[in-house]
């Protein structure tokens, strides 16, 4: 029979993070006594009421081994002293504490909860940080009675403090009605975990729901891998096998998610295939737009182009090659252009002419970028303000709703006559459907991208499906200028494309490799070439203008593990500087770290004007400037201007970023790029990905490792089949239109 025992929690003595498993050190009235059990949610200074048995440990001796435990309010001056110092409390320190407590005595609870505005009595807190604490106070009782519920289901705290994010008091009511929901609603709880906790709540594993959800959670893991559509036999052995279920009930299910549209079936070359309904939509929608836009009249501009061009070549002092001048006059003459080349071969000269042109005649231009860093590129080299895709569609919360949107779309849309994108193999189907709502029909659109590069992150071929299909005027700029030759970079980044190996080593040149066998030489070398070499020959800051690509994220010189190897020799601890710990990870003053995922809501201000605003994104850089433990949260500068502050359990979405994936070094250039070369996967070392490792450098490439990986890389041009059905619908509006473009 359990027995209870309550007493507060002064010290935890080990604690997994992964299982929650924990020792900690309890007082009671009576007593000081080891707790253990299975308990993520607790934390020192909390009083508790603990359930459970007295065991022997042969080792330890006698302990008790809680089954389960429940909040309760401490009951003693020092025990509430205690709780509130604890640091749990945004606000309050022990020097906070220690005045509230002296103040309020055992009232101190009772007056936080029920009538904060009495804390303004104690010397230093003012009205805002009285309602600031009263909010955190009651946040933090609500969370831990949530995290304890939850840690009965085997949730781990940051999926915890994440679940309790979005659903707030009501977590509890709303995963017992239907735990499912948290792998439809919920960034990072997949349909695992949700399906964990309906596991021990006992709910049926052949529910209709169950079925269903697994089939959505199949056709995400998909949508993650970029396609936009699965084969439906695919589909239903991959779910069957996930679910543990018979094929004929996932078929009943899948064809209960096509009546409730979340599905859509077609047929996509003699296949049957299955779209998640947001996916179809966006490709049908995004085909039906392009062309819409090819085939309405655009605003016309005079005669005597080739006049106006030749006056533009005088004025910028150039002469354009043969294909750079037909670019400027498709731009002229098509509602829908793309642009394509590599790196050397004057996409920016035609760019810049194109916008030129247009300005002489007086039309509205607006430029983008997927992202944050790629947008401050094309602003560097048109001269003009570029934004991101995100910020050029005014993406934000839906007027009196939580749900966020583009609000410019087909009811409010762009006001420009011409539309340019740079860095297309970065759009995904999603945003491309966003962005194509929010263009009326008659407005030019112009593409501008390098289709060689990887594809984009999210859904889709975009770029690639617009070109192959055949319907859209492509432009391919294939000519290396003369300057450019001069740089091994470009040259080097043209072999690589074509399958040939890259020149190395040549003598003042910007391009090397440095010969390493084995995976701790390759990581010695990179530490000495960050901290030493380089910096020391090429007056460089190792940490702003070095950076540090590799193919894989694990592995002894995956991104993981130089990440920590590099902040080590290049951002050692020290005295002065604050650290936050993260499962594996620290968090210390002065890191280079990078956003992991699009958070629109996150505010920044920058630190010279003033400016306020919202929205840091996947892949932007910033440098850690302080952390503070009492308001519980890091403080990161983006750009050298955006002043961002993260709470705690926001800080999943930061990666140390000294190394970072070549996937997630799209979009940016850096001075300097050190690539590791070594074995790896087949399917994940391949051509491109070298190619768009290569060309993400302004100044010098410096690879280490094995020469015969960089030549496997070369010969590897495997180009992982994307399911995406855009080509497709291309295609099959210029044959059932007998149309040429």
């Amino acid at each position: 029979m359990p027995v209870e025992i309550q007493g507060t929690l002064t010290d935890i003595i080990f604690q997994n993070e992964s299982n929650g498993y924990t020792v900690g050190i309890v007082e009671t009235e009576t007593d000081q006594i080891t707790v253990v059990g299975y308990m993520p949610a607790i934390h020192k200074g909390q009083t508790f009421a603990f359930q459970g048995n007295w065991v022997v440990h042969p080792t330890y001796g006698e302990q008790f081994e809680a089954i389960s435990c429940r909040l309760a309010s401490p009951d003693t001056l020092e025990g509430i002293e205690n709780y509130l110092a604890s640091g749990m409390i945004k606000g309050i320190g022990p020097k906070t504490a220690k005045k509230i407590v002296k103040m309020f005595g055992k009232e101190t609870l009772n007056i936080m909860q029920y009538n904060p505005y009495e804390l303004t009595k104690v010397e230093g807190i003012g009205e805002k940080k009285a309602r600031a604490i009263a909010e955190a106070f009651q946040e933090q009782r609500q969370l831990s009675e949530v995290m304890l519920f939850l840690q009965s289901y085997g949730v781990t705290p940051n999926k915890a403090v994440r679940i309790y994010k979005k659903y707030g008091e009501n977590t509890i009511q709303l995963v017992q009605e239907n735990p499912y929901r948290l792998a439809d609603e919920i960034f990072g709880i997949g349909f695992r975990v949700a399906d964990a906790i309906a596991k021990r709540m006992g709910l049926d594993p052949c529910s209709p729901y169950r079925l269903m959800c697994g089939i959505r959670f199949v056709l995400n893991q998909y949508s993650l891998r970029g396609h936009t559509y699965v084969p439906r036999q695919e589909l239903i052995k991959a779910a069957a096998q996930l679910l543990e279920a018979e094929e004929e009930r996932i078929e009943d299910a899948l064809m209960q998610l096509v009546v409730e549209n979340e599905v859509h079936l077609e047929t996509i070359d003699g296949e049957i295939v299955v779209f998640e309904i947001s996916l179809f939509y966006a490709e049908t929608y995004v085909c039906k737009k392009m062309v819409q836009l090819m085939q309405q009249p655009v605003k016309p501009i005079s005669d005597g182009i080739e006049d106006e061009i030749r006056e533009l070549e005088a004025e910028q002092q150039i002469e354009l090659a043969e294909n750079q001048r037909a670019a400027v006059l498709e731009a002229v003459q098509n509602g829908v252009l793309v642009i394509t080349g590599g790196p050397g071969t004057g996409k920016t000269t035609a760019l810049n002419t194109i916008i030129r042109l247009f300005e002489r005649h007086h039309f509205n231009i607006a430029l983008a970028a997927p992202t944050g860093r790629a947008a401050k590129r094309l602003s560097e080299a048109t001269g003009r303000e570029a934004k991101t895709i995100h910020r050029l569609l005014e993406y934000s919360y839906l007027e009196e709703s939580t749900i966020m949107s583009f609000a410019k779309s087909e009811e409010d849309p762009l006001e420009a006559d011409v539309v340019i994108i740079d860095e297309m193999s970065m759009v995904d189907v999603f945003l491309m459907n966003g962005l194509l709502r929010a263009i009326l029909p008659g407005t030019r659109l112009i593409l501008v991208g390098d289709a060689d590069q990887l594809p984009s992150v999210g859904p889709g071929n975009v770029l690639r499906d617009i070109i192959e299909s055949g319907l859209v005027k492509v432009v391919k700029l294939d000519q290396i200028f003369r300057q450019a030759q001069e740089s091994m970079i470009i040259v080097n980044a043209h072999r690589i494309n074509r399958g040939e190996y890259p020149y190395i080593n040549q003598k003042e040149k910007d391009f090397y490799f440095i010969s390493r066998r084995k995976p701790e030489n390759i990581l010695q070398t990179i530490k000495d070439l960050c901290r030493e070499r380089l910096p020391k020959f090429n007056c460089c800051d190792p940490i702003k203008e070095i950076q540090v690509l590799t193919p894989m994220k694990k592995g002894p010189v995956g991104m993981f593990h130089l990440n920590k190897e590099l902040q080590a020799i290049l951002n050692p601890p020290g005295p002065e500087k604050q650290e936050k710990k993260l499962k594996d990870k620290i968090f210390r003053v002065g890191d280079k770290v990078m956003q992991i995922k699009n958070n629109y809501n996150l505010k920044w201000k920058k630190i010279d004007d003033q400016e306020e605003g919202e929205g840091i994104f996947n892949g932007d850089f910033g440098y850690i400037q302080a952390i503070d433990e009492e308001e519980k949260e890091l403080v990161v500068l983006f750009d050298e201007e955006k002043q961002v502050h993260y709470d705690f359990s926001q800080l999943d979405e930061l990666e140390l970023a000294y190394c970072i994936t070549i996937h997630k070094s799209q979009g940016s250039e850096f001075p300097i790029v050190i690539l590791p070369v070594y074995w790896g996967p087949p399917m994940l070392l391949t051509r491109n990905l070298l190619y768009t490792a290569v060309t993400r450098a302004k100044e010098l490439v410096v690879m280490v490792g094995q020469e015969a990986s960089l030549k496997g890389m070369v010969d590897n041009h495997r180009i992982i089949r994307r399911n995406s059905g855009l080509k497709n619908r291309f295609q099959r509006f210029l044959q059932e239109n007998m149309v040429e473009f």
